[in-house]
């Protein structure tokens, strides 16, 4: 069985992108383009093994979801938190509560390694 990565990306190119990369490595995705529907999906679906956060996301924003949804429910203080922003400075903020933070512009390849180095082995 493959480990769920939830994406939750704006940018329709950029999330097709990072789903290629997680797929190529053996994750299940599921998409979501904008704030509200991840905060209604992290509180009722399955928890992600990772999740792949844009901070600037329509309706919630992505530091609001990692702040007061993610590290707020136990059944998410596992999973593998990867913040996308283009913004470092923002990045560098949410740093204590992120596993990882990438700067955007994010390569297929860099993504594609670093998480196949996350992904459990079998």
């Amino acid at each position: 069985m493959s480990e769920l990565a939830l994406i939750i990306e704006d940018d329709e190119d950029l999330a097709h992108i990072f789903a290629e990369a997680l797929r190529g490595v053996g994750f299940e995705v599921e998409l979501l383009a904008d704030g509200q529907a991840a905060r209604e999906r992290l509180t009722k679906g399955t928890a992600p093994y990772l999740i792949l956060l844009d901070m600037h996301i329509p309706h919630v924003s992505g530091g609001d979801l990692l702040t007061h949804v993610i590290r707020k429910d136990e059944r998410l203080a596992k999973a593998i938190v990867i913040i996308t922003t283009a913004d470092a400075r923002m990045g560098d903020a949410y740093t204590d509560l992120a596993d990882f933070v990438m700067v955007k512009p994010i390569s297929f390849i860099q993504l594609r390694d670093l998480t196949s180095r996350l992904k459990p082995k079998d």
